[in-house]
């Protein structure tokens, strides 16, 4: 652990590995089966729980509370993991629970921003570049894609998904999949459209978006059911990458799709 700082009224465990460059502020307790990367940060107040694992460069802020027990009833007790990659950031009282089973994993990409009081629950899987404002919460098993943006005081129910570039508005209520690129709102939530500013601040082209326009008339703005809207797509609008990612996102949904 050279190069390590470690506050003296820190409690770190001797089988915690901490790499080079971290420091470790005033009352944090880091237990044992956790490893961080390089050039971590923690504030003060800090508790990380193992068995858990974090990449170079995350930081987190005082009371979050990272890799405690899953809260689902049914853990037995075994070993269960966390995994998170580079560049994170934990804001207050932000909290990620480890999976329920050793055959699972919770896992967070990197480059993610979560804001206080953010609740990643047991075998979630969440993107990189992901922005969860104030209170968003993710019941068990939850998917979020990359560069989605959960607004503040958004619930996910356990086993949903939200697709790649899309936006929850604040106080949301999300309790079936939302598609990528799409702007779900309401409790409960309906989709409102296209999350158009996110594609452009990504340098979307314009072309690219222009299909993704069309794809979601055809399923939130005609006639259509959710398979017939599907059909339509196949035979009006070219394959672009995106237009065919949110066909195979629809076409995975376990949950059905928010209308």
């Amino acid at each position: 652990m050279s190069d390590v700082q470690i506050h003296p009224t820190a409690i770190v465990d001797a089988e915690a590995q901490i790499g080079s460059g971290t420091l470790i502020g005033p009352y944090c307790v880091i237990g044992p089966g956790v490893t961080l990367g390089k050039n971590c940060w923690l504030q003060h107040h800090v508790t990380l729980c193992g068995p858990m694992r974090a990449g170079t460069g995350n930081k987190f802020y005082a009371y979050s509370s990272i890799g405690q027990q899953t809260q689902d009833l049914k853990y037995a007790g075994e070993p269960t993991y966390l995994e998170i990659g580079d560049d994170n950031t934990f804001r207050e009282f932000v909290t990620v629970n480890r999976s329920t089973t050793s055959k699972g994993k919770t896992r967070i990409g990197s480059r993610g921003n979560f804001l206080a009081y953010s609740h990643i629950g047991h075998d979630c899987a969440v993107g990189d570049e992901v922005i969860f404002s104030n209170n968003g919460t993710l019941g068990g098993h939850v998917e979020v894609g990359d560069n989605a943006v959960m607004g503040g005081l958004t619930a996910v129910h356990q086993f949903c998904r939200i697709g790649r570039f899309a936006i929850t508005g604040g106080c949301s209520k999300i309790v079936q999949d939302v598609p990528p690129f799409m702007i779900a709102d309401g409790n409960p939530a309906e989709i409102r459209g296209v999350n158009l500013v996110g594609l452009e601040r990504k340098d979307f082209p314009s072309e690219n978006v222009k299909w993704i326009k069309e794809a979601f008339r055809l399923i939130y703005r005609s006639k259509y059911n959710t398979r017939q809207a599907m059909e339509a797509i196949g035979k009006e609008l070219p394959s672009t990458p995106e237009v065919d990612e949110i066909v195979a996102f629809i076409q995975d949904s376990e949950r059905g799709i928010i209308r």
